[in-house]
């Protein structure tokens, strides 16, 4: 069996795993542990608990010791370097013209290097400044750029609410966040209301997210008509954690409504006999021609009697004028 125990380097931050040894620890101790980049400060999160070996994650190291009173002087004259260190490298940064922000200075817990984070907009050519802060302060120097959201996680602040920013007190993992979740909950897609300190879409609008897609099954969107209870109106409100909306009739009337008064309505009684077959299609049946009217029939009659003469005319006239010809002609003699 092996004692494992979770560790966090700052508030809010990830937790790491670390093999607790024979230490008695609980949270909130202060441990010197061994990471890639050297010894560190910790700040122990859970009590340790014991899982078998084979479980254990590969690689696990192991809590060096429990700090003492010199290990938290060391990290406190750190903090003091940091202060100063911030203050000369924003000097630099204004001196170089350098588009970039510095958000903080840290320092390794044996002071061997120093970490700055900033924020830009780009990549940044940086070399003449860590040629600087090396020459000043004689030790290793590390840039690291980070993202708005890493920014406000780490300067903190207070947000719209009143509360301490989620990222900065205990969201340890920023979760993707979408205009959607804002549309779902009926809030105002006004930048400033839903917006955090960093700029970015409110972490919390995920919180309540997938409640209010629960919530809204069964309920109607705005602007649909539909008839409820007997009444037919068009959706004005919907109520999401009342689980009821606003149906406004013509005359302007508006009546409260659940989705089981639609289901009510949906399960209406059997129709009867008579009324199935009033309902079933109607044979597709080819129509007469419309019938002539009269006067038009008669002057059909007419002008076929016309064109019947005319052509018996014609055909006489052809004749005789054949039989004259053949009389016309000498007869052949022998």
């Amino acid at each position: 069996m092996i004692r494992i125990v979770k560790i966090q380097f700052h508030a809010a931050e990830k937790l790491y795993d670390f093999n607790a040894g024979t230490f008695e620890l609980k949270s909130g101790d202060r441990v010197v542990v061994e990471t890639d980049r050297g010894k560190s400060l910790a700040i122990v999160a859970t009590a340790p608990v014991e899982i078998p070996a084979e479980r254990a994650p590969e690689s696990l190291k192991t809590i060096l010791r429990k700090a003492t009173h010199t290990d938290l002087e060391a990290a406190e004259r750190n903090r003091a370097r940091e202060k100063e260190t911030h203050l000369f490298c924003q000097a630099k940064i204004a001196e170089r013209n350098l588009e970039m922000k510095l958000v903080k200075v840290e320092y390794v817990f044996d002071g061997s290097k120093a970490v700055f984070y900033f924020t830009a907009d780009g990549r940044i050519d940086f070399r003449d400044l860590v040629k600087d802060l090396a020459q000043q302060f004689h030790t290793r120097i590390e840039m690291k750029q980070i993202g708005v959201r890493d920014e406000a996680k780490i300067v903190g602040g207070l947000g719209i609410c009143g509360r301490e920013l989620c990222c900065s007190s205990f969201l340890r993992d920023f979760a993707p966040v979408s205009v959607k979740m804002a549309k779902e909950q009926n809030l105002a897609l006004n930048p400033t209301k839903i917006s955090g300190q960093c700029g970015r879409l409110l972490c919390c609008l995920g919180y309540e997210y997938d409640t209010y897609c629960e919530l809204r099954k069964g309920l109607p969107k705005c602007g649909k008509h539909l008839k409820c209870g007997g009444v037919e109106g068009e959706v004005v409100k919907v109520n999401t954690l009342g689980r009821s909306f606003t149906l406004r009739t013509p005359d302007r009337k508006e009546i409260q409504c659940t989705p089981a008064d639609i289901n009510s309505e949906a399960a209406a009684p059997p129709l009867p006999e008579t009324s199935k077959k009033e309902l079933q299609p109607a044979k597709i049946v080819e129509k007469a021609a419309p019938a002539t009217p009269p006067a038009e029939a008669k002057q059909r009659d007419n002008d076929k009697e016309k064109s019947g003469s005319t052509g018996r005319r014609r055909s006489r006239n052809r004749n005789r004028s054949g039989n004259k010809g053949k009389q016309d002609k000498p007869k052949e003699t022998p």
